[in-house]
């Protein structure tokens, strides 16, 4: 049984003719008899009376509603596939870090809304670990995340690196730790933090330094969000490694003091190179066929990454 089949058969019987419904399909006569009587064998019964019209047996009744269902279901799948080729989506989805959300992203969101005014936007804030699992699951189509190989290496996805930032200390301006133009790790280590909550990739990061530098991790309290990360720090006692895009509104805050890490080679840790971590947009080949997401993609290399060192002299 194939769709043709099934046209044929509807064809005939809402024109009462095979010679109209021929007509109606653009096919000859003799293929919408070849049709049916195909479409009959496979049922193993008759479908319309051959009179002078095509009328409908029981068995065709009875299965005509069936078909007009298919045939319209049909139709629809075929105009809604011939809509996402040309971009005429009703919606676009984005995860994204949160250091991206709040520093970068922002005019890259507000062009596009420009360019595709028809199509809403949708941006939800996550750590890498949790966005890139909804894009894998077809609820998002397209994650700006903190990279991790073991999540963005099948065969479908594509991945485009954006830039590669360093890893910053924020504390109190009261802590003593404020004192240092960079803050060497064998002190660093001696501080309780405020870490990310766990499904984070940066407290994967910063957990992994740690074991590195054969150090014991004081995680005294986890957040999500760098305002909550702000307001604990703002309290004095515990510090947070930060990324350099997350700390924008620290330097503008009197009370925060952000400061880079010192990579010390007199120092007896086992590890002194610099922490940085790498930001990678991420979707699936077949995404990245369809209008609006490949503009966004575009939009996105086109005005990130941004420039790392000249920000950091600039503050």
């Amino acid at each position: 049984m194939r769709l043709e089949q099934l046209q044929a058969f509807l064809a005939i019987a809402e024109t009462g003719s095979f010679q109209q419904a021929a007509r109606k399909c653009g096919v000859t006569q003799s293929t919408i008899s070849r049709q049916i009587q195909a479409l009959e064998a496979d049922l193993g019964l008759e479908l319309f009376h051959r009179t002078t019209h095509a009328k409908l047996t029981l068995g065709g009744e009875r299965l005509l509603p069936r078909v007009r269902k298919i045939c319209q279901e049909w139709q629809i799948a075929t105009e809604e596939l011939t809509d996402l080729i040309a971009g005429k989506q009703p919606e676009l989805c984005i995860a994204a870090i949160h250091s991206m959300c709040g520093s970068y992203l922002p005019p890259v969101l507000q062009q596009f809304c420009r360019d595709y005014p028809e199509v809403q936007l949708r941006v939800t804030s996550l750590g890498s670990d949790r966005a890139l699992k909804v894009l894998k699951d077809g609820l998002v189509d397209l994650a700006i995340v903190m990279n991790n190989r073991f999540l963005t290496t099948g065969r479908e996805m594509v991945v485009e690196v954006l830039y590669e930032e360093p890893i910053e200390v924020l504390t109190s301006a009261k802590h003593p730790l404020a004192q240092y133009e960079y803050i060497p790790w064998s002190e660093l280590i001696r501080y309780p933090q405020v870490v990310f909550k766990d499904g984070y990739g940066m407290q994967r990061l910063i957990q992994d330094r740690f074991e590195r530098l054969e150090a014991t991790l004081q995680a005294a309290l986890e957040v999500n969000t760098l305002d909550a990360f702000r307001g604990v720090v703002r309290q004095g006692e515990l510090i947070a490694l930060l990324p350099h895009s997350a700390l924008m509104e620290a330097r503008l805050d009197p009370t925060l003091a952000v400061r880079p890490l010192a990579c010390n080679s007199n120092s007896n840790l086992s590890d002194n190179s610099s922490l940085t971590r790498r930001v990678v947009m991420v979707t699936t080949g077949d995404r990245l066929q369809i209008p609006p997401i490949n503009h966004f993609w575009q939009l996105v290399r086109q005005n990130i990454p941004p420039q790392i060192n000249q920000q950091r002299s600039a503050s």
